[in-house]
């Protein structure tokens, strides 16, 4: 079906496709040099850019993509990483069938593996073996190589998809842009690895995590043995949404990310080059920009964050606890309303899936972003605000326009899996994520 990355918000797929495969090569480095050479300020930046020319800045300031040490860092993280993906015991978890009627199949021991990582890093920091504080100083070089590595990774899965693909939920979609960038397979394995597992957590959201602690690490040792209170709210709430994520992986496997989005250059390349520069650039901003907070401020901004993340897990959990008792289990005290949906799957089988009307899902059909705006300010304003330094607050405005292309096209395709149900869950539900709003 030629319908991959249909329902959001660039109208032509294609041509939305092009624009931003060309648009993104040059957006992760800058904001690290910003932060690196300018004071983060963006109209140093603009001012060098202007005066040098763009390709005379690419000559003089770019950062090279070939240091042997930077590699040797990436790989080393990305080898750790599938070793522990494979050697870590875990619960067997059984995803929801494809349209195929494939039953992906996970070793869901992602806490362990976040906390065997974080236990490592600290341990080579330790013993002298590794200076985390060497991400920070090589950040750019860090992005710049990713970027080469994820160019190739993706074009190899689209050839694979193609020639000999993992399943049957793949091929192309008629055109070679849409294909590289959408992808060409659902569940992309190499050497019985999960390509979507190991890109989109074990390595993006694990160097989330690993990045912001390296980044904490080198202020530490800046500031002569102590870190700001800034960066230890911000690193403490990330890092709590973090071990979230890791508990509830199993939740993630059953999310658009996976289920609905195939393995191409925007999940691909968002996660092993966006989620490392531009999720954890506000805390790389904050290394040099420390801000001491006072006590009750502290608390405040840590409690809130947290809060903030509860909700947002309980949102999900809330449904995923629905789903699993198949409607049976109470939603905030009483039995949940739902409106029970068929539709038909590719093979021409009909199935049902159970839409909740009640709690949190009665609110919004996509409340579930909201308290993850709102967490994502809460670990960025303790960088505070300054007319020069807004480089803090990227991650929460791009995170809006993510999570409302998102609502978009996951609308689209349940408006076309569940038809005339999802016009009734509509009616039920009016609002797509602001209550009373929009």
């Amino acid at each position: 079906e030629k319908s991959w990355g249909s329902g959001g918000l660039f109208a032509n797929r294609e041509l939305g496709s092009v624009l931003l495969i060309l648009f993104t090569q040059f957006f992760c480095v800058p904001f690290i040099l910003i932060c690196k050479n300018y004071d983060g300020s963006f109209e140093g930046f603009g001012n060098d850019l202007t005066n040098r020319g763009v390709v005379g800045y690419v000559m003089d300031l770019w950062p090279t993509p070939f240091d042997p040490y930077v590699w040797k860092m990436i790989l080393s993280f990305m080898a750790f990483e599938l070793f522990l993906m494979k050697a870590v015991p875990g619960e067997v978890f059984k995803a929801t069938p494809t349209p195929s009627g494939h039953i992906p199949v996970y070793n869901a021991n992602g806490v362990q593996c976040y906390v065997i990582t974080i236990v490592a890093l600290f341990a080579l920091y330790h013993y002298d073996v590794f200076n985390p504080a060497d991400v920070y100083d090589n950040m750019d070089k860090i992005i710049s190589s990713l970027n080469i590595f994820a160019l190739c990774f993706c074009s190899i899965l689209t050839l694979k998809g193609l020639t000999f693909p993992s399943t049957a939920d793949s091929g192309t979609n008629g055109s070679v842009i849409v294909d590289f960038f959408w992808g060409t397979e659902l569940y992309p394995r190499i050497l019985g690895f999960d390509v979507k597992q190991f890109t989109n957590c074990r390595f993006g959201l694990m160097f989330w995590q690993v990045g912001i602690l390296c980044y904490a690490i080198k202020q530490y040792q800046m500031l002569g043995g102590h870190i700001s209170s800034s960066m230890l709210v911000s690193v403490l709430v990330q890092s709590v949404y973090l071990f979230k994520f890791f508990y509830w992986e199993t939740g993630y496997f059953c999310s658009m990310d996976i289920q609905h989005d195939r393995a191409g250059y925007y999940i691909c390349w968002g996660c092993l080059v966006y989620v490392p520069s531009m999720y954890t650039v506000h805390t790389y901003f904050m290394v040099e920009h420390p801000v001491y907070l006072s006590l009750p401020t502290t608390i405040f901004c840590t409690a809130l964050g947290i809060f903030f993340i509860w909700c947002n897990y309980d949102c999900d959990r809330q449904r995923q606890e629905f789903r699993a008792t198949g409607g049976k289990a109470l939603v905030w005290g009483a039995p949940p309303k739902y409106i029970t949906a068929k539709y038909t799957t590719a093979e021409g089988k009909e199935r049902t899936s159970l839409l909740l009307c009640s709690g949190w899902w009665s609110l919004s059909r996509h409340f579930h972003y909201i308290p993850e705006v709102a967490a994502s300010f809460m670990w960025c304003v303790p960088g505070l605000f300054t007319t020069q330094h807004l480089m803090p607050y990227f991650y929460p405005v791009y995170l809006s326009i993510l999570l409302a292309d998102r609502a978009w096209r996951d609308d689209k395709r349940c408006a076309d899996k569940y038809k005339h149900h999802w016009a009734a869950y509509c009616k039920k539900v009016p609002s797509k994520i602001i209550p009373g709003v929009v």
